[in-house]
């Protein structure tokens, strides 16, 4: 399944700018960064899980936020993309 995370943490305290970088190193290991606080993941549904969780003990529900989105299947017809970022195609070989 194709997800979409998105984060918002406060960077207003050294602890905050500490918990915005171990996000983003969270969600790169598993998906691609297509803007600062978006990315991208094909998972599973234990990889969900797991990215989910692993936010979650992260950041501070208190000051944060964190949003999931589920892209619903065929995902060409839910996105469209403008501009001069093109995303990895997962389906494809990575090496060519």
């Amino acid at each position: 399944m194709l997800i979409i995370v998105c984060y918002d943490v406060s960077t207003e305290t050294r602890e905050g700018r500490r918990r915005l970088r171990r996000v983003a190193r969270a969600c790169e290991g598993v998906g691609q960064r297509v803007q600062k606080s978006v990315f991208e993941c094909r998972v599973d549904p234990l990889q969900l899980e797991t990215l989910e969780r692993s936010l979650l003990d992260i950041i501070d529900l208190s000051q944060d936020c964190l949003r999931f989105y589920r892209l619903t299947e065929p995902v060409d017809i839910h996105v469209k993309e403008y501009g001069n970022f093109r995303a990895v195609d997962f389906d494809a070989p990575l090496v060519v």
